[in-house]
């Protein structure tokens, strides 16, 4: 198998599980029309990237901008910059959650967050740059590697972050140059001595450090700048020739002013230690934590050499992993457990059940649902530290790390909130409540007045092993109350010939509810 492409049988559970690894949930319509295209063509789909979309304010305390308006280019007012950031900050964290929410039939949303994983930059204190930062991951999640690490590197959130703005020739930081080299580009590798990696030495962080002096930010909280901009000042930058150790080729790099930086990652790219780093967190996010000697030969090293055939332009790269037959290879299935956001919006998007209240009521469900996430161990702003999150490179528990009885008991909780109750409601109006669509949801099923089919569709959208045979009369019973199947016919009927009777809609939506809390609760729900 490894990475000869796929081709055996495309059927609707093949199709499931190439969406639950690329979106964030998947309705039932698509995978039937993921089934219907065929894995090329709807690989073809799911890598264009829709256009970013900023945010906007949502409140009074923004000081420049009305609601409904976005900020991104404005100035700080001169008074009161505190509440417009906090305003800001308020509005960026909810719309992040919302494209989470809107997502496109696209890859965007998990590439985006596999990058915010990789470069794990904390918010800046200026909600602008971070925005610039989020735009510049999404607008890039599938372009050039190595043109993203040069992005990247000179990226006012990243300097702000690890004090790439306070490095200059008088005082070297070597906070960034020590995570571009073991984080972001090559690795470690085997320790070999003292201060000596496998892939670089403490001598290429120190004179890395010094090839990265002299860039600057401006315009940060700035009530006359309209944009966060990263400059260069040639006094500030160390311009001595910097030598590197053997284990980067022992080369020079001479000064080159703002070029020189460049020049450096250039030389970083010469080996295959980049693209074979990369290739090995592309294939822990996508297809599965364990990493054996021969998934090394068989897969990552192919996808290490097409990386750098192509010049590092990665979707050619992911193309290939997710058409190849070890992709779809069924022990490949369900092997990583959700993360928070994957777990919510797997509930959410899967049903179709979007927001259509106002931008404020909207916006304040959003920074409810991130700060739940948050709360279950994934704050979508605010990775835990420069690694990530653990789950995403500590072994050998990796994504289990998801799991633990305090985040169970909350996954829980979350569920029956969004199936059982209204009690998620917005703060902004109490009278609006977030819950999954449920009737409209069946209604979307392939067969909603057989129950036995409806089971079915279920453990397809949800389930990426299937059920048991015991298990889905579990939930058949739950969904038709201990009756025989004819029973949930008549009732489902006689809804749809009186909709407006609120006695039967409850009962019918309390019935599916239980029902999908059930299987919410499962085992085999909380993998993809």
């Amino acid at each position: 198998m490894a990475l000869e492409a796929y081709t055996g049988t495309w059927d609707e559970n093949v199709a499931a599980h190439l969406l639950r690894r690329t979106l964030f949930g998947a309705t039932f319509q698509q995978i039937k029309y993921a089934k219907q295209k065929g894995l090329a063509a709807v690989l073809d789909d799911l890598l264009i990237l829709p256009v970013t979309t900023p945010p906007i304010a949502v409140s009074d305390k923004e000081a420049i901008v009305s609601i409904g308006e976005t900020w991104i280019n404005s100035v700080f007012p001169a008074l009161n910059s505190q509440e417009t950031e906090n305003a800001r900050n308020e509005s960026l964290s909810g719309w992040g959650i919302q494209n989470l929410s809107n997502e496109s039939f696209s890859i965007q949303e998990k590439m985006t967050l596999f990058w915010q994983n990789h470069f794990a930059v904390e918010n800046s204190s200026d909600a602008r740059a971070t925005y610039y930062y989020f735009k510049l991951l999404r607008d890039n999640c599938l372009g050039n590697f190595k043109d993203l690490i040069k992005k990247i590197t000179i990226e006012p959130s990243m300097l702000q972050f690890l004090n790439g703005n306070s490095n200059t020739k008088n005082s070297p930081n070597e906070n960034y140059s020590r995570e571009l080299l073991e984080l972001f580009t090559v690795g470690k590798g085997e320790q070999l001595g003292e201060g000596d990696y496998t892939n670089y030495t403490e001598t290429d962080i120190k004179e890395a450090a010094k090839i990265l002096t002299g860039w600057r930010i401006d315009g940060i909280q700035s009530s006359t700048q309209t944009s966060v901009v990263s400059s260069f000042i040639q006094s500030k930058h160390d311009i001595t020739t910097k030598i590197l150790s053997a284990r980067l080729g022992s080369k020079s790099i001479v000064n080159a002013n703002e070029n020189e930086y460049a020049n450096y990652i250039d030389v970083l790219f010469e080996s295959e230690h980049a693209a074979q780093f990369i290739c090995k967190k592309l294939y822990r996010w996508f297809v599965n934590y364990d990493i054996t000697p021969s998934i090394q030969s068989s897969v990552i090293d192919p996808l290490t050499q097409l990386l750098i055939a192509n010049n590092y332009e990665l979707k050619p790269v992911v193309r290939t992993l997710l058409t190849s037959a070890h992709f779809y290879d069924i022990t490949n299935r369900g092997t990583i457990i959700k993360n928070p956001l994957e777990l919510v919006f797997s509930m959410l998007n899967s049903t179709g059940s979007k927001l259509n209240y106002t931008t404020q009521v909207n916006y304040d469900f959003y920074n409810q649902l991130g700060g739940i996430c948050a709360t279950m161990g994934m704050n979508y702003f605010r990775p835990p530290n420069v690694g990530g999150w653990p789950a995403y490179y500590q072994a050998p528990n990796y994504t289990r790390l998801w799991i633990n009885s305090s985040y169970l008991n909350l996954r829980f909780l979350i569920s029956s909130a969004l199936t059982l109750t209204d009690q998620f409601k917005s703060k902004v109006d109490n009278t609006k409540y977030w819950q999954i669509q449920l009737i409209p949801f069946i209604q979307s099923l392939s067969l909603p007045l057989d129950p036995i089919q409806v089971i079915e569709d279920l453990t397809l959208i949800f389930c990426p092993k299937g059920l048991s045979t015991e298990e889905k009369l579990k939930l058949k019973t739950l969904l038709t109350n201990g009756l025989q199947d004819f029973e949930w016919t008549t009732q489902y009927n006689q809804y749809l010939n009186n909709p407006s009777d609120e006695t039967m809609k409850k009962s019918l939506a309390f019935r599916i509810g239980l029902t999908l809390d059930t299987l919410f609760k499962m085992p085999e729900f909380q993998t993809i």
